[in-house]
């Protein structure tokens, strides 16, 4: 099993603008079918994880609840789950939650969906094995950092779907 946090990011280094939208990013050309695009990704995660800013916002922007995996959200306060959907409520140490999701996986992954702190969380708890981002031909000038933290990565891949440059890391563990 392995933890992906599986992302676009413009080039300086926001995936979302300052009040959490991400109407910037399907603005831009990419291939569903080319290299390292997300339906080849989602097939193979059996779980997620994210922060109430992004669930909230799916929820604005997705006319159905698209994941028909189990989905932690974590956050403080009460939110709406879609009917039918497996969504899970959670707050309190990722390591918890990790073990909680390794559980229901299978012989699938984890995805951190969004956002960067929360990905981060799980690097800081040693729990975050990938990072995948597909840069955008875009800059934002300011919004919700990419990672906003220091992580050590070594590049396993990289690749051009169309304006897009799509990159995947090890995370480095262990200093």
């Amino acid at each position: 099993m392995t933890t992906h946090f599986y992302t676009a990011s413009s080039l300086d280094g926001f995936i979302a603008t300052p009040d959490h939208s991400l109407e910037w990013l399907f603005a831009q050309d990419f291939d569903l079918e080319g290299p390292m695009a997300y339906p080849k990704f989602i097939e193979q995660i059996g779980a997620l994880a994210m922060g109430a800013s992004t669930y909230e916002w799916l929820l604005r922007n997705q006319e159905e609840w698209e994941y028909r995996m189990p989905a932690w959200v974590l956050t403080h306060r009460e939110l709406p789950v879609p009917d039918g959907a497996d969504v899970r409520i959670a707050q309190g140490d990722v390591r918890r939650l990790h073990a909680e999701m390794a559980d229901a996986v299978g012989d699938k992954d984890i995805w951190i969906v969004g956002g960067g702190d929360l990905a981060g969380q799980f690097a800081d708890a040693g729990l975050l094995d990938e990072l995948w981002v597909q840069f955008a031909p875009v800059t934002l000038g300011e919004g919700r950092s990419l990672l906003p933290r220091r992580l050590d990565l070594e590049l396993l891949e990289v690749e051009r779907n169309r304006d897009f440059v799509c990159t995947r890391y090890r995370v480095r563990k262990g200093g």
